[in-house]
């Protein structure tokens, strides 16, 4: 990594409209509106630690786009390659009622990013940043899209950019086998590897073990590699091979909503900044925590000055 980069970080993704409630979604007579997705996420988590991050996407042309675009801009997201078409945008629409399991209904059939296509990635563009971020969620969008985020890693790994992939396996969104697809093609371009233990090691590589997760991993020659595991709370960094573990920064949960996306953009950033992937997984925990601490995507994302204070003091 060099000086001469613009930009820490570039993510390729999709943008959704965000509906939410505090209430059943039966019970809710209002929905509060904003943004959310996962490679979105990751972006404004970065951007709110100060790193220059830009963002790859289609927008639909319809009546929330202007709300998202101004509202990406205010952020201070690089917009130069969001592509304007004339489809609808996604949605998905989420309740959090205290007493009851998270509500989450998808509407992603036929969105403005699946446009995303090999046209929308500039070889420049991505020769620009120190770092590439895609998920499966972004391949799984469709075969256009799969083919745009392969292209991003192969001219990144070309030209000694960090590629950084989540496979974000959802039952919502895609099938077990094709999330075993999406993670084949890409792996081999891939230097970053986050994973949950949940949902993405048991659903790609139906075992149980740490010890064999990481060993299956790195034999595709992946550097670094974070398995985020919610029954051990906490964080398994796998770097030279080494490995060690990092706890969440706090048990005082309210919304885990994108909380593991808010991780990867610190881990990120603190990264293309110079710290080391520990530094970086300690950073990202603390955002990661106080991002689910807060109700909301993007809402709840932590600004620079809490987060580092929080490192600072915290560190020996």
């Amino acid at each position: 990594m060099t000086d001469e980069k613009s930009f820490d970080l570039i993510t390729i993704g999709e943008s959704l409209v965000e509906l939410s409630s505090n209430q059943k979604l039966k019970d809710a007579d209002c929905l509060h509106k904003y943004y959310g997705g996962d490679s979105l996420v990751v972006a404004v988590s970065a951007r709110r630690l100060n790193s220059k991050v830009g963002f790859i996407t289609c927008l639909g042309n319809d009546a929330f786009k202007d709300f998202m675009l101004s509202s990406w801009e205010k952020e201070g997201l690089d917009t130069g390659h969001i592509r304007i078409v004339d489809e609808k945008n996604g949605l998905y629409m989420v309740s959090r009622a205290a007493e009851h399991d998270k509500e989450f209904i998808y509407y992603r059939k036929r969105i403005a990013p699946a446009k995303l296509s090999i046209d929308d990635i500039d070889e420049d563009y991505i020769k620009s940043a120190k770092i590439i971020y895609a998920s499966g969620i972004t391949q799984s969008l469709s075969l256009a899209a799969r083919e745009a985020v392969k292209k991003a890693f192969t001219i990144a790994k070309e030209n000694g950019v960090i590629t950084a992939y989540d496979p974000n396996f959802s039952t919502l969104i895609t099938t077990k086998e094709d999330a075993k697809e999406y993670f084949e093609e890409i792996i081999e371009y891939t230097d970053i590897l986050f994973m949950s233990s949940k949902y993405d090691t048991k659903s790609i590589f139906e075992i149980d073990s740490l010890e064999n997760i990481m060993k299956n991993i790195s034999d595709f020659g992946v550097q670094t590699i974070v398995i985020k595991s919610s029954p051990n709370k906490g964080y398994y960094l796998y770097n030279q091979h080494n490995t060690t573990f990092i706890p969440f920064y706090t048990d005082n949960i309210v919304d885990t909503t994108s909380s593991g996306d808010a991780f990867n953009g610190a881990f990120l950033s603190a990264l293309a900044n110079g710290y080391s992937n520990l530094e970086a997984a300690k950073i990202a925990s603390i955002d990661a925590g106080l991002q689910a601490q807060g109700i909301g995507a993007i809402k709840s994302i932590p600004y620079y000055d809490e987060v580092y204070k929080i490192y600072k003091n915290e560190e020996p």
